[in-house]
């Protein structure tokens, strides 16, 4: 049963990004547009993609993803370092709400974010290109779990930052080139050997790579391993973000 605490505080972080939607809505989804059409314009000719799937179609899911989990992340992450460094953080954590309450309103919040921001691009991209869309439930899934990710990276990455500028730098040096080199504006075939085996290694491009198999049916590598792997990625996060929430880290200095 969802406490009254739990939906208050889910509330509060929504309503939270909700009062500045220009800032936090509508100019992430302008950003990626402006993506698009550069990319799209430069790479169009120059760029192998899948079999019968243009290339301005072929960026779109993986703007889309790359706009959910940006957002995602950047809810959760500022929110909890905004109230660390004004002090009301204290609200929080004096309230009856179990730690994972807390985890879970802070959580379902970004993932709000971001999944209205990427509806959003998808809105505003199908106006210049058609996209197919092969699998409703693998979209939701992947998006739903991308977004779940972020959501909690952002949630460790707020408990563990105690300033701006480190919050800033976990994102500019982590967060950005993980997105940008997870085949969001390529197909992981069109790169070297020894690039595809690096991309192996990064996380954001099973949550890309899946997500685009909902639109196409094709992708670089078995959309359930990409599920697999985001799951786990999942559950090992929560467990982190919980135990630092139980501990209290960097939250009751």
């Amino acid at each position: 049963m969802i406490s009254r605490g739990f939906y208050t505080l889910f509330y509060k972080e929504t309503l939270r990004f909700y009062k500045v939607a220009l800032q936090t809505v509508l100019a992430p989804i302008i950003t990626t547009l402006l993506y698009f059409l550069v990319f799209s314009h430069v790479l169009k000719d120059r760029v192998m993609v899948f079999d019968d799937v243009s290339y301005t179609s072929f960026l779109i899911p993986g703007l889309m993803m790359m706009t959910i989990i940006q957002n995602a992340f950047a809810n959760s992450s500022s929110s909890l370092i905004q109230s660390k460094v004004t002090g009301n953080i204290v609200f929080v954590l004096l309230t009856p709400l179990s730690y994972v309450e807390v985890f879970l309103a802070f959580m379902f919040a970004a993932m709000v974010r971001g999944l209205v921001v990427g509806f959003g691009v998808f809105i505003v991209a199908i106006c210049f290109v058609s996209v197919p869309v092969h699998s409703f439930v693998f979209l939701l899934v992947f998006a739903m779990l991308g977004s779940a990710v972020l959501g909690t990276l952002g949630i460790i990455a707020g408990i563990w930052a105690e300033k701006f500028d480190q919050l800033a730098g976990f994102q500019n040096f982590v967060i950005m080139p993980l997105s940008f080199l997870s085949g969001v504006f390529y197909s992981l075939y069109s790169l070297p050997p020894f690039w595809q085996a690096v991309s192996h290694l990064n996380p954001f491009f099973y949550m890309i790579d899946g997500f685009r198999y909902g639109f196409f049916g094709a992708s670089d590598v078995s959309p359930w391993l990409s599920l697999v792997i985001i799951f786990v990625a999942f559950v090992i996060l929560a467990f982190i973000a919980i135990g630092l929430l139980k501990q209290g880290y960097r939250l009751r200095n």
